[in-house]
């Protein structure tokens, strides 16, 4: 089987797209692939009880628990890395995950781990993308998966799709519509990464 485990920090409303994809389209008998885990850095991120509602596996390893140690993030990583290599994971999807991460967590996961970004990369790396694709006049903004380099939002292309920069768009309807684009990108990218995989 090809464990699949995705990491959240809030809603999740990539992850329940691609937990649905994978039930419609059979991810299990196509794929020989599952979602054995969801795991969040927040302990009451609202994505929990969806995966929950999608009866996947939960569990939280709380970023904030690690503040007293000398090196907070390496040891939160290092706690991440035993509770996800449990799954023993072919795939390992960012889905909102808002922390950045250390080259010793990208260089484990090489070629496994995959994120969505709401731009066209190579623009408009990290945050408020909307805000930004808008105050520069663009035309065209959309969303990008692609796979995780230690340099932030710039690893290899998997999938993008655009949408239309309208007349008097805010930020916040931008990225809605950016939003119902990356429900369908992010699962048909990690569906061409399964059947690659054969």
């Amino acid at each position: 089987m090809k464990n699949i485990v995705i990491l959240i920090s809030g809603g999740g409303s990539n992850m329940q797209a691609i937990l649905r994809a994978s039930e419609l389209r059979e991810w299990k008998s196509r794929f020989n692939a599952e979602i054995t885990c969801v795991i969040s850095n927040i302990a009451d991120a609202k994505g929990l009880n969806t995966a929950k509602d999608f009866r996947v596996a939960t569990q939280i390893v709380e970023h904030t628990k690690f503040k007293s140690f000398d090196n907070p993030r390496l040891e939160f990583e290092k706690e991440l890395i035993t509770v996800i290599d449990h799954h023993q994971p072919v795939l390992v999807v960012l889905a909102g995950f808002m922390r950045i991460l250390t080259p010793h967590f990208v260089d484990h996961y090489a070629n496994k781990l995959i994120n969505i970004h709401p731009s066209l990369l190579p623009a408009f790396t990290g945050l408020h993308t909307h805000a930004r694709a808008i105050e520069m006049g663009c035309q065209f903004a959309g969303a990008t998966v692609h796979r995780v380099t230690s340099e932030l939002d710039h690893g290899p292309i998997l999938e993008q799709a655009v949408v239309p920069v309208l007349s008097g768009d805010t930020e916040e309807v931008l990225a809605a519509r950016v939003l119902t684009q990356e429900h369908i990108i992010y699962p048909r990218a990690i569906e061409n990464l399964l059947a690659q995989m054969g």
